[in-house]
């Protein structure tokens, strides 16, 4: 089975990216022989319509699951219209979550962990507010 997961680095030595539309890569793993491909996530840095975007290559990357810290409504809807089942609350790292995940220890999600536009830092320090 493939899975995604969000990941800090391109490499199973990374940590989970705990979001999923800025996520710096995707890490596709098949859990049976844990061959891996590291997709870079073009969306990181789009201005809107990052997590739509993430979910769309997730569905073209042919992966079954996704595996992140946080996920928001519209990727959340995207992802679940087309099959992929998503699993939130991962965190550490990668190899860790892959073992977790073929033991059975992750609790799919059916529902967003956040809300809209979550990722972008929107009414923290360093954006225009003080």
């Amino acid at each position: 089975m493939k899975i995604a997961i969000t990941s800090t680095e391109p490499s199973l030595d990374a940590t989970v990216d705990p979001r999923f539309g800025r996520c710096r890569y995707f890490v596709i793993v098949d859990t049976e022989s844990l061959a891996f491909d590291p997709i870079s996530n073009e969306s990181a840095m789009e201005s809107g319509g990052a997590g739509i975007k993430a979910a769309q290559t997730i569905v073209h990357s042919g992966a079954q699951a996704v595996i992140t810290g946080n996920m928001g409504p519209n990727a959340f809807e995207t992802l679940t219209a087309a099959g992929i089942k998503v699993f939130t609350g991962a965190t550490g790292p990668i190899k860790q979550i892959i073992q977790q995940y073929k033991n059975g220890v992750l609790s799919s999600t059916e529902q967003p962990s956040v809300g809209s536009h979550h990722g972008m830092g929107v009414g923290r320090r360093g954006y225009g507010q003080r």
